[in-house]
């Protein structure tokens, strides 16, 4: 079939069968949907992830929630509101010390997961891979290297939650670099509270006085916090003994840098897959690591108005003095920056290079935004509450949790009271409020039937063997109206 450039194609696999859960180690207890996607738009992509679906390579997978041991619920954080917390501060200082003097932590860090972010796709469940003769679009235009992904600072209209101290209490001198915020000493941030009080007053005064002003001043606002570039760049010393340098590259199609460097990073998730998840070293294959984290079915776009790197898949590179010590495996999406899978050299596990990378891809997703005015969430890919070591994704706030019902997004401090009762809940409190995509036209899908491209109904009175109805209204429930009309359904 010779296929465009920008449609979707995929087969689906249903998903009956229980298989190893990664999480909780349960042999049969895993459940989950699967279609093999042999294209994929970017948009019909973000589409899938906001109704719970993720890829491992081109395998797409939606957990069943309401079946599965361990319901993994979408994740996502508002990038452009995100402040670190104390723990995220302490792994960019952490960094620091590193680069500037070459310090090397001896413990792992701070109570931070040292496994990928998002570990949970094709190496867990049960990938298919599949060999049918669709022809994927030809995608012929290549994109030039970005190159240093470094952000540049970012102005935060968010105001600091946290009050202004009164002074009451035990009283304490502070050294010089000490205290909440090492970076501004104690004694220098009351300086400022006062100076700001002074002129707060002045301004109260002048008024108060009727003097007459046509551009009164601007109300000051106290204790701004420090934004997450701030804290980046201190973590980047300006002669430092060790050179970091982050590069973004294009996975699907190639680049030419990305094949330049394929072997090196293979490597590093060799080692990364041995090390940290305990593979027996003839187990993390290349061919392995191609089908998981090089084959992408996403096309690239690069739309005017869309980032200049373009939308698709790309590997982060993390080059330590000329070598790659971390990649995260990320897509580029019309409204997200979508972690896929964070893998590094063990010998850097005690840098806490996962979470230093996601912070690295938040602060990379508010300078995406700048370029592309909609992308501004940053997906952590799957929160599982039941899984301790899982947790920390929420750490990441202001985030959201995806209800597995209605598919909206719901701040997690409001799911939080209702998974500690249960491990499946429904986050959307209104009752009567279900799913705006809901199927309600089967004949209306698109499936790809004998190289023509038709919808369900035609397809219906054409097709000879066995009714697959069922199969097909329940894959074009899980994807839903909306995807369903655009998406075509691979029919032998």
């Amino acid at each position: 079939m010779a296929a465009g450039s920008s449609c979707t194609i995929v087969e689906y696999f249903g998903g009956d069968d229980g298989y190893r859960c990664g999480y909780c180690k349960n042999e049969k207890g895993n459940f989950s949907h699967g279609m093999w996607s042999h294209a994929m738009t970017v948009q019909d992509y973000q589409d899938l992830i906001d109704r719970g679906w993720r890829r491992s390579g081109k395998y797409v997978y939606k957990p069943i929630m309401n079946k599965t041991c361990c319901p993994q619920y979408t994740i996502r954080c508002h990038a452009l509101n995100f402040q670190p917390s104390k723990t995220h501060k302490k792994i960019l200082k952490k960094m620091s010390k590193f680069l500037s003097k070459g310090e090397m932590p001896t413990e792992q860090g701070d109570g931070e997961p040292m496994d990928s972010l998002c570990e949970e796709g094709g190496l867990h469940g049960p990938v298919k891979v599949c060999h049918s003769e669709v022809a994927s679009p030809v995608v012929t235009a290549i994109l030039t290297e970005e190159g240093d992904t470094t952000p540049a600072e970012f102005e935060t209209a968010r105001k600091d939650p946290v009050s202004v101290p009164d002074g009451k209490g035990p009283e304490t001198t502070p050294k010089p670099g000490v205290g909440a915020d090492p970076g501004r000493p104690l004694c220098r941030k009351a300086k400022e509270l006062r100076k700001a009080r002074r002129l707060q007053k002045e301004q109260k005064r002048q008024v108060g006085g009727g003097v007459p002003t046509s551009n009164p001043a601007t109300p000051v606002q106290l204790n701004q916090p420090k934004a997450l570039e701030e804290f980046i760049n201190e973590s980047l010393p300006d002669s430092p003994l060790h050179r970091l340098e982050v590069r973004l590259v294009r996975s699907n199609p190639p680049s030419s840098q990305f094949k330049a460097s394929f072997d090196a990073s293979y490597q590093v998730y060799k080692l990364y897959q041995m090390a940290i998840h305990h593979d027996p070293p003839d187990k993390p294959t290349e061919s392995q690591f191609r089908r998981f984290l090089c084959d992408s079915p996403l096309e690239m776009e690069t739309p005017p108005d869309g980032p200049a790197a373009g939308y698709g898949s790309f590997h982060q590179q993390y080059w330590l003095d000329g070598r790659i010590v971390a990649v995260g495996v990320v897509d580029i999406l019309p409204t997200c920056v979508s972690s896929v899978y964070l893998y590094y050299h063990p010998d850097f596990a005690s840098l806490s290079l996962g979470s230093y990378s996601a912070l690295r891809e938040v602060a990379f997703t508010r300078q995406l935004q700048k370029q592309s005015p909609k992308l501004c969430f940053y997906y952590l890919g799957f929160y599982i509450h039941s899984c301790n070591k899982m947790r920390y994704k929420g750490q990441y706030q202001p985030s959201d949790l995806l209800c597995p019902e209605t598919y909206v997004f719901v701040p997690i401090e409001c799911c939080i009271p209702s998974l500690e009762q249960t491990h499946y809940a429904r986050f959307n409190q209104d009752p009567d409020a279900g799913d705006t995509h809901v199927l309600k036209d089967l004949g209306r899908a698109l499936v790809l039937y004998r190289r023509t491209v038709m919808p369900y109904a035609a397809y219906a009175r054409k097709r000879k063997g066995s009714n697959d109805e069922m199969e097909v209204a329940q894959y074009a429930g899980l994807v839903g109206q909306l995807c369903a009309e655009r998406i075509l359904l691979y029919r032998a």
